[in-house]
């Protein structure tokens, strides 16, 4: 019982309408695309490219896998044709600078579309989501001539990119990284060394692969500052912009893995040719030693890009959960004593199912929210109104990326339950979205990176201050739900959460100084909280823009019902946690950070 994907397009356009502020957002300069008809138009269009031409390859990816042959990398069956009409479509530029071949809307339109992407089949899209990453590193960091020859290939698709970090012996700890670049009497470099976990390192898909690398100059400080980063092609580029001479660049091998089988993950080696080639040439982005400031741009995309993969599959597995509890008749009702109905009249499989779309409702929320302070950052012309975005998107980055992806392994999980044993046998498909969502908490930095970042250089480096003018808003949201009469219920726990997070801040910003380890060892679950309590926020703004339209032609009367329904259950069923995360914070972190023999 492997079933079709259908992107929830009226959950898409009620967020961006009613919650991201998209009427707003078009405003601004650069962003005068995204009218009513044309976003309309292209979540249709990417709906049904998701639907008829990715989901269906999205098994023949997990059952094939990829295969080193020769020395190339073969995708999955489908995989070439697919890309070349995604390419060809003008998707891979969606929100990238038009300058360079891209459509450039906004993000907030383009991040629907990338979770329709996600959904419909992770292990392709993560092609063409290096490519964003990688374009907006080139064009932010790179000389005018690397842009000229590199950045519309890669904006348009024509060519693939990567991002080459880390290395066997430093995981991720980069400042632990050895790969070598020596520098040319010409201006280029040549790259010596090894890099792990390189998705879509290589592959048959396009004529060129552009990597970014980070390395070391001989003379480079040690530690993280004395990375630097370069830009390194598979094919070394003609005076007329096309493919030349192979450089010494190779895939050596792929990891077996657990998930997302469609996606080559590879072991590359940079010049190991030997004295014949010197090293892969090779050319430095931006200064000396900057690297991993540089990286960032891309990894920050790559992380944002992550917690919608959460969503996405947790979108997949969700539809097919839901369908697969109206089609299984077993039991009897629990009141009536019925005998012979779906599955989804029971209870506690009812419960699973509210829980599983209340945090995808939530999550995607959230993420749409912050893309839309991606957009006022980035094209805003009032300097305090871009700030103010900013550190918005810089605060929440790890909640978007740790917490979404925390919560697809939940839902994926009630998912297999929904099923009952069928959920446990790959024919019903439902394993393979566990099994593909399972890397997502891992990649672009483990919940526990995240989370120390969260409160490492996010909270503890400003004491706070953005959190707090986070907090400020959210209360203002409660304040607008206690004057709405069915949603007074709603105000009250908003407001329980709200306080339980500020108290476990005041606790953060009072301990983190002389007892950081206590603090560090409540890190995840602190950004669990700051999830749940945004999560409770987000929902909170759906039920008040659903009370608002409650009438209007748009949206149907259930469906606005359905949305306040959906809300008073993540209120009083998922919210309710911040009391005992909060608890579990400021209660266990000495335990842990001076116990010296459990662990014995």
């Amino acid at each position: 019982m492997v079933l079709n994907y259908a992107a929830p397009l009226t959950d898409m356009h009620f967020l961006l309408q009613e919650v991201t502020g998209l009427a707003a957002i078009a405003q601004l300069p650069g962003c005068g695309d995204a009218t009513p008809d044309t976003v309309a138009a292209v979540l249709e269009e990417a709906g049904r490219f998701a639907a008829g031409v990715l989901a269906p390859l999205n098994r023949v990816g997990d059952r094939e896998s990829c295969r080193l042959e020769d020395g190339k990398v073969i995708t999955p069956q489908g995989w070439s044709e697919a890309y070349k009409a995604f390419a060809e479509g003008g998707w891979v530029g969606l929100g990238l600078s038009p300058d360079y071949g891209g459509q450039g809307l906004p993000k907030c339109v383009a991040t629907p579309v990338w979770e329709m992407w996600f959904s419909a089949n992770t292990a392709f899209t993560m092609l063409p989501q290096l490519n964003t990453g990688e374009a907006e590193a080139v064009l932010l960091a790179a000389s005018d001539e690397l842009k000229a020859t590199y950045l519309e290939k890669l904006v348009t698709g024509e060519w693939g990119g990567t991002m080459n970090l880390t290395e066997p012996q430093a995981g991720s700890d980069l400042a632990a990284i050895r790969t070598r670049a020596e520098p040319q009497a010409d201006g280029s470099y040549r790259l010596s060394g090894q890099k792990i976990f390189i998705s879509y390192g290589d592959h048959e898909i396009t004529p060129n692969i552009v990597h970014l690398v980070l390395a070391r100059l001989p003379d480079a400080p040690p530690g993280v500052k004395g990375i630097s980063m370069f830009l390194v092609p598979k094919f070394l580029v003609n005076a007329d912009g096309s493919p030349g001479a192979q450089n010494d660049v190779r895939c050596v091998g792929l990891e077996h893995k657990l998930g997302i089988h469609g996606s080559p993950t590879c072991a590359m080696s940079f010049g190991d040719n030997g004295e014949k080639s010197g090293g892969a040439t090779g050319w430095i982005i931006g200064e000396a030693n900057r690297g991993l400031e540089y990286m960032f741009i891309m990894m920050n995309e790559a992380r944002f890009g992550v917690g919608v993969q959460g969503i996405g599959i947790g979108e997949r597995a969700y539809q097919q959960a839901l369908a697969f509890a109206k089609d299984r008749v077993q039991g009897r009702d629990a009141v009536s004593g019925a005998a012979g109905i779906p599955i989804i009249n029971h209870p506690d499989v009812k419960r699973m199912l509210m829980t599983m779309r209340a945090r995808i409702m939530a999550a995607r929320a959230l993420a749409y929210t912050a893309a839309g302070w991606f957009d006022v950052a980035r094209h805003s012309t009032d300097k305090a109104t871009a700030d103010k975005a900013r550190r918005y998107v810089d605060l929440l980055m790890p909640v978007v990326k740790g917490w979404s992806t925390e919560l697809c392994q939940q839902v994926c999980y009630d998912a297999i339950q929904v099923h009952g044993g069928m959920g446990f046998v790959e024919e019903t498909g439902i394993a393979q979205h566990y099994r593909d969502a399972r890397i997502i908490t891992i990649y672009e930095g483990t919940t526990g990176i995240q989370a120390n970042d969260l409160v490492g250089r996010k909270v503890l480096r400003e004491n706070g201050a953005t959190l707090r003018e986070l907090i400020v808003e959210m209360r203002s949201v409660a304040k607008e739900l206690a004057a709405v009469e069915n949603l007074k219920s709603l105000a009250g726990r908003l407001e329980e959460d709200i306080a339980a997070l500020e108290r476990t801040l005041d606790w953060i910003l009072a301990n983190g100084k002389d007892h950081l380890a206590a603090v560090l060892a409540g890190a995840v679950p602190f950004l669990h909280l700051l999830g749940t309590v945004c999560g409770s926020w987000q929902l909170a703004r759906v039920a008040l823009a659903a009370a608002r339209h409650a009438a209007a032609e748009a949206y149907s009367a259930d469906y606005l019902r359905g949305l306040v329904e959906l809300a008073r259950f993540h209120a009083h069923a998922l919210g309710v946690q911040a009391l005992s995360l909060s608890a579990a914070i400021v209660g266990a972190g000495d335990t842990v950070a001076e116990s010296e023999f459990a662990l014995a």
